[in-house]
């Protein structure tokens, strides 16, 4: 890993230029942000509250009002671009001068070895009570932005054969309608690598006030999203330094929706069976 020079660092500079205009909780934290910059971008907001002593409320505000970022998502990308150069942010371990098969080995290694650790760490439970849940369900509704708005796409693709309404948002606000409009007795499925997506979160929060069940897939089980789900599946994706999109964490998320699926077929093969085959009937009569 190459760190720029100090004088390059502009987010590390603002910071301590920002000093005598703190206070003392949010000096506290911003001395821990310049000694530690390096594990701060791999943190969630939670995390770095609890280190800090901090409210998370406190972070967000000193993100906000005295750095001048939209949230802490935004200076954990701007303290990545401090310390790594443009390529080392997009993939640390891949060399310039790599071939494409060395490339393409170290790229499937690290999904691969993401997917082992997950699994030593998965939580038969936690999948248990959400097939349990997804099967009883009145309704789904899947909620994801971003990169996790192709993953939301698909589990609303995969379990419309379980013959559940279930139905995908990525626009912030669809997510927010949506939420406004459940009840006890129906899922919401919130996918989100780090588990601090503001949009989810507002989305969540109204689903849950409005007595739905919450799943989360997350990478970050200490995440703001976690603390308000009530089944939470949690991968451990070991990304490749740091990004803001998550690449090996989608694969994990992807697989999470595959497990869920299979159990809920396992579970009630006759009913999913005779779905399946409802919808190859009808899928059949468009073909050639």
């Amino acid at each position: 890993m190459t760190i720029r020079e100090t004088k390059q660092n502009t987010c590390l500079a603002l910071i301590y230029n920002m000093f005598k205009s703190l206070t003392k909780s949010e000096l506290k934290l911003a001395e821990y942000i310049i000694s530690n910059p390096s594990e701060v971008i791999h943190m969630t907001i939670t995390e770095l509250a609890e280190i800090t002593g901090t409210a998370e409320a406190t972070i967000s505000r000193f993100c906000k009002n005295k750095l001048g970022f939209p949230g802490f998502q935004s200076l954990k990308i701007a303290l990545a671009s401090d310390l790594y150069e443009p390529f080392e942010s997009i993939y640390n371990e891949v060399n310039s001068y790599d071939p494409i098969d060395i490339i393409a080995n170290k790229v499937f290694q690290n999904i691969n070895e993401a997917l082992q650790d997950t699994l030593k760490i998965v939580n038969a439970e936690s999948l248990d009570r959400a097939i349990t849940a997804i099967l009883a369900a009145r309704r789904i509704e899947v909620y994801g932005t971003g990169g996790s708005a192709p993953i939301a796409a698909d589990v609303e693709h995969r379990f419309s054969r379980f013959g559940i309404p279930v139905r995908a948002y990525a626009d912030q606000d669809m997510q927010a309608i949506s939420a406004s409009l459940l009840y006890p007795g129906d899922v919401v499925i919130a996918i989100s690598h780090t588990g601090s997506n503001q949009s989810v979160m507002e989305s969540v929060k109204i689903a849950k006030e409005n007595g739905a069940t919450i799943i989360a897939i997350t990478s970050y089980i200490r995440s703001p999203l976690s603390q308000l789900s009530d089944i939470i599946l949690n991968g451990m994706a070991k990304e490749i330094n740091y990004r803001s999109e998550a690449m090996s964490s989608r694969l994990i998320h992807l697989a999470f929706v595959d497990v869920l699926y299979v159990g809920a077929m396992v579970r009630q093969p006759e009913r999913i069976t005779n779905n399946m085959q409802k919808i190859r009937n009808a899928i059949a009569k468009r073909r050639f």
